[in-house]
């Protein structure tokens, strides 16, 4: 077997499935500009990969190092944005029975998690909480779980 074939097939495909996972992600998430010149990549290099599909290795080991390539560098491309991904806002609108009411405020201020709400619309009151990290977004799901609370979640948006 050719070594150095082997080592450029390899090379080429992981460089491909961490273009080709960009370019899915940039389709999505970025300007016209960035995500043409991102598929201009992804499919020029594209075609080097298939040209090299045609090498001397066996279909065997083709597919292996395809698949592992895949399972490798989709991997690594999704932990990175995760990691770049910074907390956004998140406004949390809730719904409380009222006797509920102080409880669930108390137990927010305890947990330094900002809120204002309003009380008595009804049988119910009505918060309005502010989440800035995860960590505050997973404690007020369980407090507001605890007090079985109607809610909604919307995520701040850049105007």
């Amino acid at each position: 077997m050719d070594t150095k074939l082997l080592l450029v097939f390899i090379g080429l495909n992981i460089a491909n499935v961490i273009i080709q996972t960009v370019k899915s992600i940039a389709t999505v998430k970025c300007g016209k500009g960035v995500a043409a010149i991102v598929n201009a990549i992804a499919y020029g290099l594209y075609t080097v990969v298939t040209v090299y599909l045609m090498c001397e290795l066996s279909l065997g080991l083709k597919a292996l190092i395809v698949a592992l390539c895949n399972l490798v560098g989709v991997y690594v491309v999704k932990w990175a944005e995760e990691k770049a991904r910074k907390d956004k806002l998140w406004k949390v609108e809730a719904t409380v029975f009222d006797p509920n009411t102080f409880p669930l405020w108390n137990e927010l201020q305890e947990a330094n998690i900002p809120c204002n709400y309003i009380p008595r619309i009804g049988k119910w009151s009505v918060f309005n909480i502010y989440c800035e990290t995860k960590e505050q977004s997973q404690k007020a799901k369980e407090i507001l779980n605890k007090y079985e609370a109607k809610y909604f979640v919307s995520e701040s948006k850049t105007l």
